[in-house]
């Protein structure tokens, strides 16, 4: 057991770390738009369905991987949750090179649609910050061999993740008419 804490505490100095500096440097990169600057880029106007689909793919495996492990599959549960975390690397490079490269879309839906599409969008960004140190202590409780510990916090981890995808896919759904090609 001492084993356990001793793996987790070696890595909250990096969850930590990363879970403050992943979103400064993206709120950063966000506001950098290096044809605003000046710079010849040709904008990357096809990522969004790309990094849309890598938000719908994440959304499944989450949910594979909750089966597999109920099933008591670790193994599996474990691939895919690596899988997964990749998927949303995967995700925050394109959506960062998106939006530094490409004027910014402005959502043009009107009455009660607009409101539900600022709300959806307001909660996905905030779980997408909050998110990331629970997926990452929930990792690393599973990898360090701390289950019990694990379990508890994936009870949080899990829906707060399935709902960051999904509403990644929605919000993509609903800005996508507006992009500008």
């Amino acid at each position: 057991m001492q084993n356990e804490k001793d793996l987790e505490k070696k890595y909250n100095k990096w969850i930590w770390i990363l879970s403050i500096t992943i979103p400064i440097v993206v709120a950063i990169l966000f506001g950098v738009n290096l044809q605003k600057l000046g710079y010849d880029v040709k904008p990357l106007t096809f990522l969004p369905p790309i990094y849309a689909t890598i938000n719908g793919f994440t959304a499944v495996l989450l949910v594979i991987a909750v089966g597999a492990i109920k099933r008591g599959n670790k193994v599996l549960h474990e691939r895919l949750i690596k899988v997964c975390i990749g998927c949303s690397i995967a995700f925050l490079a394109m959506y960062v090179a998106y939006h530094m490269t490409s004027i910014e879309t402005s959502y043009g839906g009107e009455g009660w649609i607009r409101y539900l599409y600022f709300f959806i969008l307001i909660t996905h960004i905030l779980l997408s910050i909050i998110i990331i140190p629970f997926v990452l202590i929930t990792f690393v409780r599973g990898i360090a061999g701390s289950y019990q510990r694990h379990k508890k916090i994936a009870r949080i981890t899990y829906p707060m993740w399935l709902y960051v995808a999904v509403t990644g896919v929605i919000v993509y759904w609903m800005i996508s008419p507006y992009y500008i090609h």
